[in-house]
């Protein structure tokens, strides 16, 4: 006798095999928040925890304790929950929280009273924090250096001017990288600043302090100014999308824009006083 063997990959009993179809994530076209579910874990450089990122209402991120917690547990102050993909700064009325990660972050100092519960998380991530260290799974983020490499003027984080305000990029202009998702489930590898697009310019401008801050001394900081560029390429900037994925704005993001509000006080490490070093014929252009 010879074994039936079945060839077309059916199970034992001849019934037909069905394959799963895969589901791609997708985002809602009336969703405020672009950023697909799995783009918003992460882990923290100083502890090596998991955190969450979201947007809040002002676009800015902000990194969440992945767990609910009870809101009878939590400070007012420290209470966020979320709604459609939005944190938002206090309770919804329910019984549950969410909590930012610095606040349970074992290697941040707490800067409010956080009560005997939130301690008690903030020994569990110590506890497991240890562990990652010790078997070898997390290294701490040494300090980042404020200052560029010894003979450079090239900022190591650039300041850039758009849509009537300054922001400070998480890289130098020519790393700034799309945070849309490719066909293939990846992060885009393609840079924000294209050759084929209107450039910006690198100049001079005065550092001035935001309103109510004490003022700085009269000096003049590097700023890659995208003021003068159309309405749609500022936008183009703000969203940190290659062109390629600004001409297709339902794809969805796997990560958060870079993006700080620059503060001249909270980041005067990262203020040149000179332009950075271009091509001959560039004039002050990236």
């Amino acid at each position: 006798m010879h074994p039936n063997t079945l060839s077309t990959g059916c199970p034992w009993d001849g019934s037909p095999r069905t394959t799963p179809t895969r589901r791609p994530l997708r985002v809602a076209a009336t969703s405020p928040s672009r950023l697909l579910r799995a783009g918003q874990s992460g882990r923290c450089r100083r502890c090596g925890n998991r955190i969450d990122f979201y947007q809040r209402t002002d676009q800015r991120p902000i990194a969440l304790h992945p767990a609910e917690l009870t809101a009878a547990d939590v400070p007012a102050s420290c209470r966020w929950h979320l709604s459609s993909g939005i944190a938002h700064p206090h309770g919804d009325g329910s019984a549950w929280c969410r909590v930012p990660h610095a606040v349970l972050c074992p290697d941040r100092t707490p800067t409010t009273r956080t009560g005997p519960h939130l301690e008690a998380v903030r020994r569990q991530l110590a506890v497991r924090t240890r562990r990652l260290i010790d078997t070898g799974a997390f290294t701490p983020a040494p300090p980042a250096a404020c200052e560029p490499p010894a003979g450079s003027n090239r900022p190591t984080r650039s300041v850039v001017q758009l849509l009537l305000g300054r922001y400070l990029a998480e890289t130098p202009v020519e790393g700034i990288r799309c945070v849309a998702q490719t066909r293939h489930r990846h992060r885009c590898p393609e840079p924000v600043l294209a050759p084929n697009t209107p450039q910006g310019l690198w100049t001079l401008l005065p550092a001035s302090p935001q309103r109510g801050q004490l003022t700085l001394p009269a000096t003049l900081m590097a700023v890659y100014d995208l003021s003068r560029l159309p309405y749609t390429e500022q936008m183009r900037w703000r969203t940190q999308r290659c062109p390629a994925h600004a001409a297709h704005p339902g794809a969805a993001d796997l990560a958060l824009a870079g993006w700080q509000v620059f503060d001249p006080l909270l980041h005067a490490a990262h203020i040149r006083t000179r332009l950075p070093h271009t091509a001959p014929g560039h004039h002050g252009k990236a």
